[in-house]
């Protein structure tokens, strides 16, 4: 029985989701430079074309201008332009909205890209009891740590 219970543990974290690998290094991301390589490095190797995956990917360019000294603007130009591609194309994806808020967020204002982050924001607000389990969990945490959620706001997610 143990035998079994460890293949199927074993195979569960061997095929876990790209997008939980995807999820859980992004939160991340922010804490240190080597959780933002990993998470540039996670982004890089996925397969996935979906529309989350591609934002995750954009997040991950946009980031990688952090940790590198030359091509910061295009990086930050090219990353902000596939997101707001993929968001234009997905306007109802609440995930790639969280995304968006937090890369937004977390950027330098100098840089200039902010504009969305009370449209992000009042759409997660509203949508948000129309998502799944594990993206209320996920939107739920990204509020808990959010710079532009009250803390009104952060309680209406239940």
């Amino acid at each position: 029985m143990k035998l079994i219970f460890s293949f199927l543990t074993a195979f569960f974290l061997f095929f876990q989701s790209d997008l939980d690998a995807l999820r859980n290094s992004y939160e991340k991301a922010n804490s240190s430079t080597a959780n933002t390589q990993n998470f540039i490095d996670i982004a890089e190797k996925q397969t996935g074309s979906d529309a989350v995956t591609n934002g995750y990917k954009a997040a991950a360019k946009i980031m990688e201008a952090k940790i590198v000294a030359k091509n910061r603007k295009a990086l930050v130009k090219s990353g902000a332009t596939s997101l707001e591609s993929i968001i234009k194309s997905n306007p109802n994806n609440a995930e790639l909205r969280v995304i968006r808020m937090s890369v937004q967020e977390n950027i330098p204002k100098i840089v200039g890209y902010r504009g969305s982050l009370k449209d992000d924001k009042a759409f997660l607000l509203n949508n948000y009891s129309k998502q799944n389990a594990a993206l209320k969990t996920y939107i739920k945490k990204f509020a808990a740590q959010s710079k532009t959620m009250t803390d009104a706001e952060k309680a209406m997610l239940k």
